[in-house]
């Protein structure tokens, strides 16, 4: 870790350019990606096709829900891939949406194995953001997030020998936004195994509720009623669990003055 990060104040109009361009192509490139797997998804009908998008509230979510759940059973590989597509394609662009892919998660999978996805997909669209940051739009973060970068920078030097306790932290509570955490994590030099690591296990209690809203949507598609001893025992464990960010923060705490002593 460097003494201190400064954004540079002399970044050159060709080079963010330069930057923009290689951030379009990229993006264009994934985004043709993403056409295909749209058009070559199995055969909808016509009353299912107008349910397809990114869901923007739960009527939405539930309703997507209800098509994937259809076609899962014979096309499982195509419904799972297109899922880690879509989630990693959002969360690697930084774009808003990924809530609602966690929620259609609970509805689609069996608690553990949505977990798992959402904390995976989470961390790895999270770290090709990362990288895509390190190696594209540094100076472009640079320019228009200078404050932003100037106090990350300076937190994370002050809990640079317990990053990963502070990227899991960071990760449970909305200290910075995690779009911000993202694309200045290379920038203010947080290696990349703590990022990955504290992102994947830092995104596992908040996407508790996100998860049980799905579950909790599909049994009430499916009539099995809104709640069950399942349901009652993960909210219990979603309790326990939203204690964690307490927990970190006095783990930080303790490092700091140990330190300091």
């Amino acid at each position: 870790m460097t003494g201190s990060i400064v954004p540079s104040k002399d970044v050159g109009e060709e080079s963010t350019s330069k930057s923009f361009l290689i951030l379009i192509g990229l993006f264009s490139c994934a985004l043709f990606v993403f056409v295909c797997i749209y058009v070559n998804f199995p055969q909808l009908e016509e009353h299912e096709r107008v349910h397809i998008k990114l869901p923007l509230n739960l009527e939405e979510a539930k309703n997507l829900g209800k098509v994937l759940d259809r076609y899962k059973e014979k096309f499982y590989v195509e419904v799972l891939s297109t899922f880690l597509f879509t989630y990693i394609f959002l969360q690697t662009f930084a774009i808003p949406g990924s809530i609602s892919l966690s929620i259609l998660s609970g509805f689609l999978y069996p608690y553990p194995l949505a977990l798992a996805l959402v904390c995976f997909c989470s961390a790895t669209g999270a770290s090709l953001c990362y990288l895509l940051s390190f190696n594209v739009a540094r100076k472009l973060i640079y320019k228009y997030f200078p404050n932003q970068i100037s106090s990350y920078a300076s937190k994370v030097k002050a809990h640079q020998d317990n990053l990963l306790y502070y990227m899991i932290f960071l990760r449970v509570t909305p200290f910075f936004p995690n779009w911000l955490i993202n694309i200045a994590a290379p920038v203010v030099e947080v290696p990349f195994l703590h990022f990955w690591l504290g992102t994947f296990i830092g995104v596992g209690p908040p996407s508790f509720i996100a998860i049980q809203t799905g579950k909790t949507l599909h049994e009430i598609t499916s009539e099995k009623g809104t709640w069950s001893w399942n349901s009652i025992i993960l909210l219990a464990v979603f309790a326990v669990l939203s204690l964690l960010p307490v927990y970190f923060k006095e783990k930080l705490a303790d490092k700091e003055q140990t330190k300091e002593e």
